[in-house]
């Protein structure tokens, strides 16, 4: 009888496999939960660029409202922009956080801010 040598079996074990799949399970939901917050802000930086060819403070907030309307912009208002003249244009900032939850008492803070072009 010929004997192989012994071969080391290698790979996950049940235990980990389950660790690992809980592991990226999290993971992906709090991807799905930063992905709208970050749709969100490329609506207002679209609605902030559109809104800064007004002639005046007012208007500016006024095209910002119309197109938050339209995006369905939830996070800031036309209030919390911060307007001023660059030359023969204005210059729109912003700045808002968000909160998402994601287990017991630990909370993932995002904090976004942004300005016209």
């Amino acid at each position: 009888m010929i004997r192989s040598p012994r071969t080391r079996q290698t790979g996950l074990s049940l235990f980990s496999l389950i660790i690992v799949g809980a592991i990226l399970a999290g993971v992906g939901v709090l991807v799905a939960q930063v992905i709208p917050t970050a749709v969100e802000y490329q609506a207002i930086l679209k609605a902030v660029n559109k809104a800064r060819d007004g002639s005046n403070p007012v208007e500016v907030r006024q095209i910002f409202e119309k197109a938050a309307q339209i995006d369905d912009i939830k996070s800031i208002t036309a209030k919390d922009l911060e307007i001023t003249r660059q030359g023969e244009r204005n210059l729109v900032k912003f700045a808002y956080s968000r909160e998402i939850h994601m287990f017991g008492p630990a909370y993932l803070l995002i904090k976004y801010s942004g300005q016209s072009q």
